[in-house]
């Protein structure tokens, strides 16, 4: 098989089609933003997570990102509501960030950039396995969080401090008791729109609940994150920064907002 996909200038987001053409394809992500054209829906409900703490298993440095990852043989973390007709089950979360605090998110708000995203990744268990879901246009649900500098956020600095543990790729560590619902702004308000995942295979399965309130990170916060290397503990270090997606073409797909 030809060359990994990544984030450089040889295998980055422009080549990802070449591998995966569906990454040229009509509903994918992220998007830009623009508030100005977003129509409130009244329709769209009010969404809730309950997440169990003791679901969250390891956490896990790939190389393209950190993730941490539940267990999500039942329905154990929960999302409902929303635009969502059921439930979906928490399988996994990971971020997106920059090399400097003035960008590193994947969706930008009438232009703005934040310093990181947080992705937390859900599959509608209706059909049956997560692969089966991928397959499905409400196969996953995902619930972005925006991180912009301020104040330290102590909930964020738990997952920072296991990152010494994760330092380089193919690096994993335990990581339990953790409810990934303490990191929430205290705001639920929304956007909504159907996409893709923002890394290869780049399937377009996608309910997007992308959230309106940021979450407060500090830049010394955000300066760990991007202590990680995308490079393995035997090879020359690479740092890992810079692993978003650009904003790709809307194709006259709606954005709604679950809010006036």
């Amino acid at each position: 098989m030809a060359k990994e996909w990544g984030y450089a200038s040889h295998n980055g987001p422009d080549h990802w089609h070449e591998l995966y053409p569906i990454a040229k394809g009509d509903n994918q992500s992220p998007i830009e933003l623009h508030t100005k054209d977003i129509k409130h829906d009244p329709s769209l409900q009010p969404w809730s997570a309950s997440y169990d703490p003791g679901s969250a298993k390891t956490i896990l440095n790939n190389g393209k990102t950190c993730r941490v990852v539940f267990d999500d043989t039942y329905d154990r973390s929960m999302l409902r509501g929303g635009p969502l007709s059921g439930p979906y089950r928490l399988r996994q979360f990971h971020l997106h960030w920059g090399s400097s605090d003035d960008h590193g998110s994947e969706h930008t708000v009438d232009g703005v950039k934040y310093a990181a995203e947080l992705h937390l990744v859900h599959w509608n268990p209706k059909y049956n396995t997560f692969g089966e879901a991928l397959k499905q246009p409400d196969g996953i649900a995902v619930v972005g969080i925006f991180l912009k500098i301020g104040r330290e956020k102590g909930e964020f600095q738990i997952l920072l401090d296991a990152l010494d543990k994760i330092k380089t790729k193919g690096k994993e560590a335990p990581f339990t008791h953790f409810d990934p619902s303490c990191l929430f702004p205290a705001c639920r308000d929304y956007w909504t729109y159907h996409g893709s995942f923002t890394t290869p295979p780049c399937e377009e399965c996608i309910v997007w609940l992308l959230l309106k309130e940021p979450m407060t990170v500090s830049s010394d916060q955000m300066a760990k994150l991007r202590s990680l290397f995308a490079s393995a503990e035997n090879e020359p270090p690479v740092p890992l920064v810079g692993n978003w997606r650009p904003p790709q073409p809307v194709k006259g797909r709606v954005v709604r907002a679950s809010f006036k």
